[in-house]
């Protein structure tokens, strides 16, 4: 019986999952807010064409806002996870953030969560650098907290069997893995996570490409320093990031695992010869990822300004 109880919990949680997933729709603001995709999307087309870095930079806070909790924009309250150790010094684009909640704001008071505001900005970063488009569902809301456990988060030393866990934990598959880590064809990466791999921590390395590194990412010292994930075309959202692993050139230990003799290779060869193939996998992943674990109806706030809860 006890048994039966437990299968029946499960389900229950299954089917919360889904429902709370199936309350997201893309036409969530057609009436109450008509005009907030398009002020997104100006507003993220102009942070990016001021600065092309910006773009993997909202595309990266969104993707660390849904490992931690969902996607419940609870990276954007100051402090907590803002200060644990995975986004410590290197989260971007608050500021793009809080400026396109304003003009939203500006349009329709309090009727666009900043979860559905990150959710939506991805996508438009995605899209300004060149890369694919696709509906995103809507109708998140905000936490009211940032206390989720930052550790969900895949680090750059992570083994593919790691990678692989942290991507099943958050129902996403192998393929979904393998295509939302092309998201590093755009955007940079501090010396402190690739010097163990350029020097001499990995062996699955092209030679020239390390020692291309070395001058601006010293044994010692100069631990922000940054490299382009993808040195190919570092500025373009494109799948070159694919190109660059068949010859040994990935950035971090985490980008070159996935194609290393193991059950990835395939895919990543199968991205690095069609981009049409990344473009699609990758447009699915990202609606999978912006489904995982939303507040909607009546569950958290739309909070008033993305860095703080409502008082």
């Amino acid at each position: 019986m006890a048994s039966a109880s437990c299968i029946s919990v499960l389900v229950l949680v299954a089917l919360a999952a889904t429902a709370a997933s199936a309350q997201l729709s893309s036409t969530f603001y057609d009436t109450s807010c008509p005009r907030a995709l398009a002020t997104i999307k100006s507003g993220v087309t102009a942070a990016v064409s001021s600065n092309p870095r910006m773009g993997a930079s909202l595309l990266r806070l969104h993707f660390h806002d849904c490992f931690v909790n969902g996607c419940d924009a609870s990276v954007l309250l100051s402090g907590n996870e803002q200060n644990a150790p995975a986004n410590a010094g290197s989260l971007l684009g608050f500021g793009v953030i809080d400026n396109i909640k304003t003009q939203v704001e500006a349009i329709c008071k309090q009727t666009v969560s900043c979860a559905d505001i990150l959710t939506v900005a991805a996508r438009d970063s995605v899209v300004a650098l060149g890369g694919p488009s696709w509906t995103v569902p809507l109708g998140r809301r905000d936490s009211t907290s940032a206390t989720g456990p930052t550790s969900d988060l895949p680090n750059p030393g992570s083994t593919l069997a790691q990678l692989q866990a942290a991507f099943a934990k958050k129902n996403l598959n192998t393929v979904d893995m393998v295509a939302l880590s092309g998201a590093h064809t755009i955007g940079r990466a501090q010396c402190q996570n690739f010097r163990s791999r350029i020097y001499g921590g990995d062996t699955n390395i092209n030679a020239a490409f390390a020692t291309s590194l070395k001058a601006n990412c010293p044994q010692s010292g100069c631990n922000g320093n940054l490299a382009a994930l993808d040195t190919t075309t570092p500025n373009a959202f494109d799948n070159a990031y694919f190109t660059n692993l068949l010859s040994q050139k990935g950035l971090l230990h985490s980008d070159q695992v996935l194609f290393n003799n193991g059950s990835t290779d395939n895919t990543v060869r199968n991205f690095a010869s069609s981009a049409a193939a990344f473009s699609s996998a990758f447009a699915t992943a990202m609606v999978k990822m912006g489904n995982i674990s939303p507040l909607t109806g009546t569950q958290g706030q739309i909070r008033l300004s993305c860095s703080k809860v409502n008082s």
